[in-house]
């Protein structure tokens, strides 16, 4: 026996739905065509409860503005608490990368919503004389302030993750900075031997980045805050009632418990996309910091035999199905690719932002696309550096020891003391003899091991105190 269905009816044609579906005719019309990404917005439970939260703040609005009956309204709001704890998000099944500029998505939470509410009120999917997803849903909003609206909303809880696990980042690398603190190394520039430092003070450095990345990314999230809702279509606010504006603002603080605040200017708000590109900017900044700490740590812990050597990272798992015990620094390999990657779509935002057309910008759903990807990797990949790699670095004393001892770095501390002639005479000696610098300066008389220990703790000291 075949399935119950229902049939719905537009100026375009006629679609046949299962008859319990929970989405209607312009959803189906959007999963037959716009099946891209193999993403969908019930994939994005951050983007879903931002519609939900937008939804629920227009039908409070809409009732207080008397443009919603109190039956219709209660319904809505009870079915946008239903979607924002993720009951709906089987029905939210249209494709991020939908071609219809947000409106498919828009209608797809619409729809959802509308027959969510018809059942709440005790009939059946498809009765839009009781809940209309265009007449009551939509009431008083378009998809053009509705999804960047949502788009904010839903990149702000994202980018509250992000900060937790920057934190915890920040907080790890401070925490081998004080246990490195007194390990001696090579400092290095251009890959070649550069002045004595501690370990400690580069771990130190990389602390200082991702608190930096942190900060700069709540700066950055606090402006997604600012949101077009009542500017409609194109900013004029043309369809929606006196006094709307400020009740969907105040409904939003009292549903989400943000300070959500109006932006000053509504054409702009719909026109341009540039507070993504920043925010967008802004992840590409942290990914770049991370990538390139990743690349510090694989650098000095390659090796075991030829290379520098002088970190341990945690060995995870075998690196190589042919070379027996190889390992390799999967993890900062794997923040590499996401840096790569955050990068490319903070290109991609760039464009999109860029392609805007007119009143508003019709690349919206790309951008959500790319930055709530952009969060995840982040999230994912900071946690995993913080919890699987950082915490668990330990240094060989005896190779950094030995790199240090065998530079011409130590020249650097010598100018002073013997003077520029004196010092290159002793470092060129040295590297003709194939030996180590510090070697021949304690054969040679110069110093005693001690002395000479105390001269390089008092230099890199001494810098440390001058960048204070």
């Amino acid at each position: 026996m075949a399935a119950p269905v229902r049939k719905e009816h537009d100026a375009y044609g006629t679609v046949e739905l299962p008859a319990e579906c929970l989405y209607g005719l312009n959803t189906a019309r959007a999963v037959e065509y716009f099946d891209f990404s193999g993403r969908t917005l019930g994939d994005e439970p951050g983007l879903v409860a931002g519609f939900a939260a937008v939804k629920q703040a227009a039908a409070a609005a809409n009732r207080r503005t008397g443009c919603l009956d109190a039956e219709r309204g209660d319904a809505i709001v009870r079915a946008c608490d239903d979607m924002r704890s993720g009951r709906l998000s089987d029905w939210l099944v249209v494709d991020l990368l939908e071609g219809a500029g947000g409106t498919s998505l828009n209608m797809n939470v619409n729809e959802v919503l509308a027959n969510a509410a018809i059942v709440r009120l005790g009939g059946n999917p498809g009765d839009y004389a009781r809940v209309h997803p265009n007449d009551h849903v939509n009431r008083s909003q378009s998809t053009n302030d509705v999804v960047p609206s949502a788009i904010s909303l839903g990149c702000h809880t994202a980018a509250g993750d992000l900060i937790g696990v920057l934190d915890e980042l920040a907080g790890a690398l401070t925490a081998r900075q004080a246990e490195f603190s007194a390990i001696l190394r090579l400092g290095r520039t251009c890959f070649q031997d550069a002045q004595p430092m501690t370990v400690g003070q580069a771990f130190g450095a990389y602390a200082a980045g991702a608190a930096r990345a942190r900060d700069r990314l709540a700066a950055a999230r606090s402006d997604l805050l600012v949101l077009p809702l009542g500017a409609t279509a194109i900013g004029t606010g043309y369809g929606a009632p006196p006094g709307y504006r400020e009740a969907v603002f105040d409904a939003l603080r009292g549903t989400t418990g943000l300070d959500v605040v109006p932006a000053e200017d509504l054409f702009d708000a719909l026109s341009n996309a540039d507070g993504f590109v920043r925010f967008s900017g802004e992840l590409a900044a942290a990914a770049s910091f991370l990538g390139k700490m990743a690349t510090d740590l694989i650098t000095l812990s390659s090796g075991p035999a030829g290379g520098v050597g002088e970190l341990r990272l945690p060995q995870l798992q075998a690196g190589s199905s042919i070379m027996p015990g190889k390992v390799n620094p999967v993890v900062p390999m794997a923040l590499r690719q996401i840096a790569h990657a955050v990068a490319g779509a903070n290109t991609t935002v760039i464009a999109a932002a860029t392609d805007g057309l007119h009143e508003i910008n019709h690349n919206e759903p790309l951008i959500a696309y790319e930055l709530l990807s952009s969060l995840r990797l982040l999230q994912r990949g900071t946690a995993l550096l913080a919890r699987q790699c950082i915490r668990g670095i330990t240094v060989d004393e005896e190779r950094t020891r030995l790199n240090l001892r065998s530079s011409p770095a130590i020249g650097t501390t010598l100018a002073g003391e013997r003077g520029y002639g004196r010092a290159t005479e002793l470092v060129q000696r040295a590297a003709a003899e194939n030996r180590p610098l510090a070697d021949l300066l304690i054969e040679a008389g110069e110093y005693t091991e001690a002395e000479l220990d105390a001269l390089i703790r008092d230099a890199v000291a001494g810098g440390a105190d001058e960048a204070e």
